[in-house]
């Protein structure tokens, strides 16, 4: 599949397989020596293939009224595990700081549309292949109301030709992503930020890269501020690597901003060191999209202002992660009470 060209970077991971955190399964991830682990994974997959036939009868239902902002938000507990069953009585939502019911409350899995944006620099020449390996196994955990797009980023920025349910021409498409130099970190998100508009639904960037932006025009500051108005949630993954730069080995470091609107946006961040948990943190990342409730509550004014937005858990050993502020704008879709 042709790839068509736009001209238009902590914490050490603490890693979930399956939703399952332990200390072994750092070191081993992928094999099956552990039987019981195996059998739990066998087991969400399952229930996450059922529940995609019935998860557009589940969706909000969006129809005129009173504005109510939406929140997803991600529940673990103290081992990082994910926790996707609990109640609405559970949370608690704060607009600056101020409580506010909950008229909102649904924890189906929820589609999404998601750009794969994966940094194929030269410093990521020796490792690009375990990367590829990586993104497939997030892609192939889409589920058939998911979209997806795949997308490199280096001195240029490139695009698959279209959003597809079609998961082999996602796997397909990453072979064909091109090399080159440079990083155009924020240019990239600012790209998949375009490439989104106009999409209705759930919308989400996973970008993964080994370095600091380096060549891009736009800003953090700028995609964050995009981001939080467009109301788009960033994932991102970073690698330490090393790699000979043309006269010595150097070792890199993902860019500090990816944790901040990772945090902003209330995605993740996952910063790796070595490339064997690559294909575990993808698939982790997959597993949590799909584990993930959606609140809404009903502001007391749009005036135009970013707000502060707080998600708490009221159960002990469970903390809550979402985007941490909304624009109080006016033109928010609605969604009917649950």
């Amino acid at each position: 599949m042709p790839i068509a060209e736009s001209e238009t970077q902590s914490q050490n991971v603490s890693l979930v397989y399956f939703g399952i955190s332990d200390r072994s399964s750092r070191q081993s991830f992928g094999k099956v020596n552990d039987m019981s682990r195996g059998i739990r994974a066998f087991v969400l997959a399952a229930a996450l293939a059922a529940a995609s036939t019935v998860c557009l009868a589940q969706q909000p239902t969006f129809k005129g009224g009173t504005s109510v902002v939406s929140v997803f938000v991600t529940v673990q507990d103290a081992q990082k595990r994910l926790v996707p069953n609990l109640e609405k009585d559970k949370f608690e939502v704060l607009d600056n700081d101020k409580p506010q019911p909950i008229t909102y409350f649904d924890n189906s899995i929820q589609p999404i549309t998601v750009v794969v944006m994966l940094d194929t620099s030269g410093s990521m020449t020796g490792t690009i292949s375990l990367l590829r390996q990586a993104a497939e196994q997030f892609l192939i955990r889409l589920l058939p109301q998911d979209k997806g797009r795949v997308g490199a980023f280096n001195d240029k920025i490139q695009f698959s030709s279209s959003f597809t349910s079609n998961r082999d021409q996602l796997v397909s498409e990453i072979k064909d992503l091109d090399y080159g130099n440079g990083t155009r970190l924020w240019d990239a998100v600012g790209a998949s930020l375009d490439e989104l508009k106009g999409i209705e639904g759930r919308r989400v960037i996973l970008v993964f890269t080994d370095g600091d932006d380096t060549e891009s025009k736009t800003s953090l500051g700028n995609v964050i501020d995009r981001a939080r108005a467009e109301e788009v949630m960033v994932y991102a993954i970073g690698l330490e690597s090393n790699y000979f730069n043309g006269q010595a080995m150097v070792r890199s470091k993902p860019d500090r901003g990816l944790r901040k609107i990772a945090d902003e946006t209330g995605g993740g961040y996952f910063e790796l060191e070595k490339t064997s948990d690559l294909a575990p943190t993808f698939t982790h990342v997959a597993y949590e999209l799909h584990s993930q409730y959606v609140l809404g509550f009903t502001p007391a004014q749009l005036d135009g202002r970013v707000h502060k937005l707080t998600v708490k858990v009221k159960q002990p050993g469970l903390t809550a992660r979402a985007r941490r502020s909304y624009l109080a704008g006016g033109d928010k879709s609605t969604a009917s009470q649950k």
